[in-house]
């Protein structure tokens, strides 16, 4: 088993160490496999539960990276296995809850008004820079639709 016991429904629990208020916005849950009790208290059906919860998520967790180069939303494919792995296994869980953390600081980071004028001024430069290129080589080259190529 992936909690350190082989005791059925005991789980083990990962201490807050970020600071923030977690507590208060979702009930706190402990880690560990979240298979019906029956299946927990007989261990070969377990590990077949965790075996079969593994090979489910590892087939989303590609299909999400062979999304990625491809069309599709392979990132939120990905995360989707990771969820279904966390069912299950205690390190997939820590991983989630990692990556939910730091997507809230930088959505929060995002929202910071600096960081706002900052972002917008940097987008307008690039805007600019790209804008000056394009007209520099439509004036150097010129348009030619590829029906009006000549000496083909």
């Amino acid at each position: 088993m992936n909690t350190g016991s082989d005791e059925p429904g005991e789980v083990a629990v990962a201490s807050n160490e970020t600071g923030t208020n977690e507590a208060h916005d979702e009930p706190h849950r402990g880690l560990g496999s979240r298979a019906p009790e029956f299946v927990k208290a007989r261990r070969l059906l377990h590990v077949s539960w965790q075996v079969g919860v593994f090979i489910i998520g590892l087939a989303v967790v590609v299909t999400g990276i062979i999304m990625l180069p491809l069309p599709g939303p392979g990132w939120v494919v990905i995360f989707g296995g990771m969820a279904i792995w966390a069912t299950e296994f205690v390190w997939a869980q820590l991983v989630l809850r990692w990556t939910k953390r730091k997507v809230t600081e930088a959505a929060q980071r995002a929202l910071d008004p600096k960081v706002r004028r900052r972002n917008i001024i940097l987008t307008s430069i690039g805007l600019v820079i790209v804008a000056v290129l394009a007209g520099i080589y439509l004036w150097k080259f010129g348009i030619v639709m590829p029906w009006k190529i000549e000496n083909q």
